[in-house]
């Protein structure tokens, strides 16, 4: 559908630069954990095609994008390069990493719902799909590393939140025919600016309610 509506050119531009950010996030994470140069080329590549590889297996798109675009393959590896070398410099420009990031975030949860709904899935399960392609990756990087991944912890800022708003507004879009090239930006920049909001206030979602008990006051 987004195919439709933008040259395929520049979707598959945007994919790049969207793996590329989230390989480095992938890349500084093995760092941070001493591993070695392939332990930090895996996490690299699996934050990067984590969700989408896991989308396209679900919807019967084989073989995945991953495995028959060699760019889908390369750009992780050039991120591996890049903080393998100069860490301690993408480390200090961590809050340009994170504008990337929230503008990957914002590009595939809107590509995963719409492609999902271009094979043939229902509105709720497209956007759940979408959410999976923009955070699937993420979660796949947490838990190699031995983590609880973040978006299950209330101490990190909204992660996941941002995504399903954009995945939601494409369904809604999809429901009431209007998606076109204008609704579709304003799914990607919603997400986009939730999480940097998210970031700069450090939003995040409620815990449990804890309520007082009052077994001691009736002791």
């Amino acid at each position: 559908m987004l195919q439709q509506l933008f040259s395929p050119s520049l979707l598959h531009a945007l994919d790049l630069i969207g793996i590329f950010v989230f390989a480095i996030s992938g890349a500084l994470l093995a760092v941070r954990k001493n591993l070695d140069a392939f332990g930090i080329a895996v996490l690299a590549e699996a934050t990067a095609l984590g969700g989408g590889l896991f989308r396209d297996v679900v919807i019967g798109a084989v073989p995945p994008a991953a495995f028959t675009d060699l760019g889908y393959f390369v750009t992780p590896l050039l991120a591996v390069v890049l903080v393998f070398f100069l860490h301690p410099h993408v480390e200090r420009i961590q809050n340009a990493v994170n504008f990337f990031d929230a503008a990957g975030l914002g590009l595939f949860c809107v590509v995963g719902t719409s492609k999902a709904y271009d094979y043939g899935l229902g509105l709720t399960a497209s956007a759940c799909l979408g959410l999976v392609t923009a955070v699937g990756g993420g979660v796949l990087r947490d838990v190699l590393a031995n983590e609880v991944p973040s978006l299950l912890r209330w101490d990190r800022d909204l992660y996941a939140v941002p995504a399903m708003v954009g995945a939601t507004m494409v369904a809604l879009c999809i429901h009431f025919d209007a998606l076109n090239a204008f609704t579709s930006s304003l799914a990607v920049i919603t997400a986009f600016v939730l999480r940097l909001l998210a970031l700069r206030y450090h939003w995040r979602a409620p815990r449990a309610w804890q309520r007082r008990s009052t077994a001691r006051e009736e002791e």
